[in-house]
Order: C-alpha cells, then sequence, then structure tokens
C-alpha cells in the first residue's frame, strides 16, 4: 500500500491523458484534485466509481475540485470507458505503471485465495499547493462524491 500520507507532497508526475494530451500535477496548481487509482474500466466496481464522479461533477467543480482517473488500461481501453459512460474528466494510461507505482499503489492483492499483483483502489485528495490532504483506501464505489465532501 501507499507509503504516502497526509501532509506529504504529492509526487509529480508528467504523462498523457486518453486523447495524447499532456497532463502533470502542475497542470492543477490552485485547484483541488481527485487523482483516483482504480483497477480496470468496464468493471462493475469502476464503472459505479466514474459513474458517480460524473454524476456529481459539477457539484465538485462548484466545490474547487478537479478529477483525473488512473488505471493501467491502454489509450483505446479508456477512449471507450469514457464514451459509453460520458466520462467529463481525463484518464490516464499507466501501462508501464510509473504514476501507480510513485504513488504507491501497487501491490500484492488477494481474490478467491489466489494472490496476484494489481492496483490498489486509492483516491488522493490534493491541496492546491500539491499537499496531500487525504487518502480514501477504502473507497465507496458507489458513492465516492459523498465520501470526498463528507469528510472535507
Amino acid at each position: 500500500m501507499s507509503q504516502l500520507q497526509t501532509g506529504d507532497k504529492a509526487p509529480d508526475f508528467n504523462a498523457s491523458d486518453q486523447d495524447g494530451n499532456p497532463v502533470s500535477l502542475k497542470d492543477f496548481k490552485g485547484h483541488k484534485l481527485i487523482l483516483y487509482f482504480y483497477p480496470k474500466d468496464n468493471t462493475p466496481g469502476c464503472t459505479a466509481e466514474a459513474c458517480n464522479l460524473r454524476d456529481n461533477y459539477q457539484l465538485l467543480l462548484k466545490k474547487g475540485y478537479k478529477i483525473i482517473g488512473v488505471s493501467a488500461d491502454d489509450e483505446k481501453s479508456h477512449k471507450n470507458f469514457i464514451a459509453k459512460n460520458v466520462l467529463p474528466f481525463p484518464l490516464i494510461p499507466d501501462k508501464e505503471k510509473k504514476i501507480i507505482k510513485l504513488y504507491g499503489v501497487w501491490g500484492k492483492k488477494k481474490l478467491y485465495g489466489k494472490e496476484y499483483d494489481g492496483i490498489f483502489r486509492t483516491t488522493f485528495i490534493i491541496s492546491p499547493v500539491g499537499i496531500i490532504e487525504r487518502i480514501f483506501t477504502k473507497v465507496d464505489t458507489k458513492n465516492p462524491t459523498e465520501q470526498i465532501l463528507e469528510e472535507s
């Protein structure tokens, strides 16, 4: 699990979104950022989480938040996921797991008694000056917006 803690400086990253547009932590200076890591496009929990953030997108914008999702899926998968669910925020394809490992959300998981490497569903709330304000490791996939706003 993540070794990052509340109060730490958020690790900077440079990547491209699903359309090849450059995305960096610096782009969000002056805004609160919801940086959420999820296991896989088009799976039930990941779809529920993304759609809840989509449905509450305007409310989150009004509260000063920007949103970025990150998974190890490729650009094509992200584009399909965005189109299918009409997501208004970018997704970063991190096939090499650079950002995923930078944020410490990659490691051994267990499912049905089998162990495998995977992404720990984790949400980081990053302040307008780049400090980690909160870390959610037990994300409510059905209502992450309420979870985020409840504790803000």
